[in-house]
């Protein structure tokens, strides 16, 4: 089982930064809290920083733990570990994804998204969880 670091970044204003899987990716179109794969001995702060700063060239202040979901994808069994974090610094540039938003919490039911990050886009609509 592979496990990855996912982001739920929050801006001042009470927006979630999300980002769509760029063609070519496996689940590509498909929209998910952005993070990466936990390097051997990696705690998911230190991947988080790391993959945000890699992949979007961004600072983030990971606070605290939201969530973990596991995922058979039929080829690969992830286990999504999910954080809250706070932008900090830096202007977005792409790398890994080919879009992005700033959204408000009531408004992730609009995007597909990719399936091991849904169980947490519920607890969010859900209000389980206030920023």
């Amino acid at each position: 089982m592979i496990e990855v670091a996912a982001a739920i970044i929050e801006n001042k204003q009470g927006q979630i930064l999300i980002a769509r899987r760029g063609p070519g990716k496996s689940q590509a179109g498909m929209w998910e809290f952005p993070g990466g794969k936990l390097e051997p001995g990696e705690s998911p702060e230190v991947c988080l920083r790391r993959e945000l700063q890699e992949e979007m060239g961004i600072e983030i202040d990971p606070y605290e733990r939201f969530g973990v979901n596991e995922h058979d994808y039929g080829t690969v069994q992830i286990r999504l570990i999910a954080y809250r974090a706070k932008y900090t610094k830096g202007e977005i540039i792409l790398t890994d994804h080919d879009e992005f938003r700033w959204v408000r919490p009531d408004e992730l039911a609009e995007y597909p998204w990719a399936p091991a990050d849904v169980s947490f886009v519920e607890k969010l609509r859900s209000g389980m969880s206030q920023f």
